[in-house]
């Protein structure tokens, strides 16, 4: 394998070989000139790619058109042009996995670690299922899913991540997000604030300058729904969105629960009061259709996008999508612009979990959303996206299993705050490759040496001799005073190596 990843790093030097051939290669088959594709496969689900992902797409077509061609390729066996032409539209993501330079590079160890989490808090048994819904009243409190998905595509799912919910206050993240790319944050703010309210996220108040505090609570994100596309027809403007969504899932589920629905608008008598309040305020931008006396169609709206419904699985890409930037990772589409994209994640942060966005900004230090279904979001900024399920609440209104995974998680080096200089160095970083940090200290060593900085060079070498790592041979004599000497350290350095 070392071998085939120095090939593939430098294929185009290489005067008969391609990339493709390299890979080729990898898998043929002893004494035969044909491949096995099935193990190509089995080597990409061991880096957490999945075959249903998109950018593999015209690869599995291109395997079943073979299938159906000829019988041997039902065995995976192909030959070195048909296996080339199979890989070579998604030779790119093929090429990355291969050489190992996906974003969490020891993906297997990654998963095992998260799957102890996981199991430990499926013993959890507190809370209680939300009852002011009566359609989520009836869910089974046993359910217990979890989802994760990196920025690479990289992706893996415990539990029932396949249940379906509806999505409820999580999607107050996402309709923000889609409102502010597509009508700009500064106008979007000029109706509702950014700072936290400090209230009940249902209360019946709005901010110092008449507007809703921020657009994760019910006013702000009341508000936020009114903005969108309100020059539309209702069924126009509810397309819009769900395709919005769908985009952000990369194509995943996401479909409509209206039993859940009908349910929510028959309950919604504080909504109903609130939006009242906010009429009377005028806090609804001209034009849209509570000012021509249509409250209850805008109401409507923002029910039918809480009762959106998904799993696991795909919350994880959206929450991905935003840990990439805006741009989802399994298509590379770009879906919020990076402005908005930005400041949903410093909503989340601070506004993302109702009265206890404070402790888990302080305890657990990431963006995070939850909802009342039982459903979480958490976003590692630049690494993954996580969507969590389970029924039961707790006193807050936040999932107490998908609370007590994020707490769980300190084993990472997730926090924000965490990559601090002097940090805590025990956490472990699944972005990491093994031996870099070795390779980074050593580098500084040479190049501290080389300009006669002598305080860098004792402060960097007591990184091999406090550590666990054997010291290394030309640092053996440093202590003694009598290896490493200014100016002529950096020719000791040399000639060490």
């Amino acid at each position: 394998m070392s071998k085939t990843v120095e090939g593939l790093n430098h294929a185009y030097e290489l005067r008969d070989s391609s990339p493709e051939d390299l890979i080729f290669d990898l898998f043929k088959m002893p004494n035969k000139e044909e491949a096995s594709i099935s193990k190509l496969i089995k080597v990409l689900k061991s880096f957490g790619l999945r075959e249903s992902d998109p950018r593999l797409r015209h690869m599995m077509d291109r395997m079943k058109s073979f299938e159906d061609e000829d019988d041997d390729a039902r065995n995976f066996l192909l030959s070195r042009d048909k296996f080339k032409e199979c890989i070579h539209p998604s030779m790119q993501l093929i090429s990355q996995a291969l050489r190992n330079h996906l974003i969490i590079p020891s993906w297997g160890e990654f998963c095992g670690q998260v799957k102890a989490i996981f199991e430990e808090c499926s013993h959890i048994k507190d809370g209680n299922v939300a009852t002011y819904i009566p359609q989520l009243a009836r869910q089974n409190p046993d359910i217990w899913g979890l989802s994760i998905c990196s920025i690479d595509g990289q992706r893996v799912s415990f539990g029932d991540s396949k249940v379906p919910f509806c999505v409820q206050s999580v999607s107050k993240a996402f309709n923000y997000a889609i409102v502010s790319s597509d009508l700009g944050a500064d106008f979007v703010h000029s109706y509702v604030g950014h700072e936290p309210s400090g209230r009940l996220f249902n209360e019946i108040c709005l901010d110092a300058n008449g507007k809703p505090h921020n657009p994760l609570i019910n006013a702000g994100a009341i508000i936020v729904t009114s903005l969108i596309r309100n020059h539309l027809t209702m069924a126009d403007r509810f397309d819009f969105v769900l395709n919005e969504y769908r985009k952000l899932a990369g194509g995943e589920h996401v479909g409509f629960n209206n039993a859940t629905f009908l349910s929510e608008r028959d309950t919604a008598d504080r909504n109903y009061a609130l939006s009242y309040y906010m009429k009377e305020n005028k806090c609804f931008p001209p034009g849209t259709q509570v000012c021509r006396g249509g409250l209850r169609e805008e109401l409507d709206l923002y029910f039918q996008l809480c009762s959106l419904e998904t799993n696991c699985d795909t919350a994880a890409v959206m929450a991905a999508t935003l840990a990439n930037g805006g741009v989802c990772p399994l298509t590379d589409e770009l879906c919020i612009h990076p402005r908005p994209c930005r400041d949903v994640l410093s909503l989340m942060y601070s506004c993302g979990m109702y009265d206890f966005s404070g402790k888990f900004a302080f305890q657990v230090g990431l963006p995070a959303k939850s909802g009342v279904s039982g459903v979480m979001i958490v976003v590692v900024p630049n690494l993954m996206g996580i969507a969590l399920f389970s029924p039961p609440l707790d006193k807050l209104g936040n999932s107490t299993r998908g609370v007590a995974f994020c707490q769980l998680i300190e084993a990472f080096n997730f926090h924000n705050y965490d990559s601090l200089l002097h940090a805590d160095s025990k956490k472990h970083d699944p972005r990491r490759r093994i031996g870099n940090r070795d390779t980074e200290i050593v580098v500084s060593l040479l190049f501290a040496a080389k300009y006669g900085d002598f305080d860098v060079v004792r402060r960097l070498a007591t990184y091999f001799s406090n550590g666990p790592q054997p010291k290394p041979s030309y640092l053996l004599g440093f202590s003694q005073n009598n290896a490493l000497r200014v100016p002529t350290a950096s020719k000791v350095f040399l000639a060490s190596l």
